[in-house]
């Protein structure tokens, strides 16, 4: 399930993509925030790869590899997850590399995610678990209308915050 915006391709990710997930999951300046076994070899990152397309076929995640239109490479990684049981409310991860840090390409990914979950999904709400620390992060929800969610709390790790967004 293909999606693109302005500049980007939101695209399956598989086993070409090794080495950019192995880039991308291992980066330091990303798992400042995250807490999760970054992989550490090529066959680490197969591993991922692999765990995320049976995840996809069984529907428990929709997960894209971003990337600019006119390039292979992976540059991020987003997806819905954490799906509620009635198929409602779901959560969205993110990543990007720091080099494309503050050129807005998050905000053009997220933004065709959200459009895609509340439209073809069919999600009533969707969620965002971020590092309390995480300035960029809290920048980009804040931007596309989440709340923070004052009294919900991360039981996994302290220092994560909770944001939400309603379908209009």
């Amino acid at each position: 399930m293909k999606l693109e915006t302005e500049r980007l391709a939101l695209k399956e990710i598989n086993e070409a993509h090794i080495e950019d997930i192995l880039r991308i999951r291992s980066n330091e300046v990303i798992n400042q925030y995250v807490k999760r076994n970054s992989p550490k070899t090529n066959y680490d990152a197969l591993e991922f790869i692999l765990h995320i397309k049976r995840k996809t076929q069984h529907k428990e995640i929709v997960f894209w590899g971003i990337s600019y239109k006119d390039r292979s490479n992976l540059i991020g990684t987003i997806c819905l997850w954490n799906f509620s049981e009635d198929r409602k409310t779901a959560e969205v991860g993110y990543e990007l590399l720091p080099d494309y840090h503050r050129k807005g390409l998050m905000s053009e990914a997220l933004h065709s995610v959200l459009e895609h979950g509340f439209n073809q999904l069919q999600l009533q709400k969707i969620v965002a678990v971020t590092n309390k620390f995480n300035e960029n992060s809290k920048m980009l929800l804040l931007k596309h209308n989440f709340v923070l969610e004052e009294g919900e709390k991360d039981e996994h790790n302290p220092d994560n915050i909770i944001f939400s967004l309603n379908k209009d």
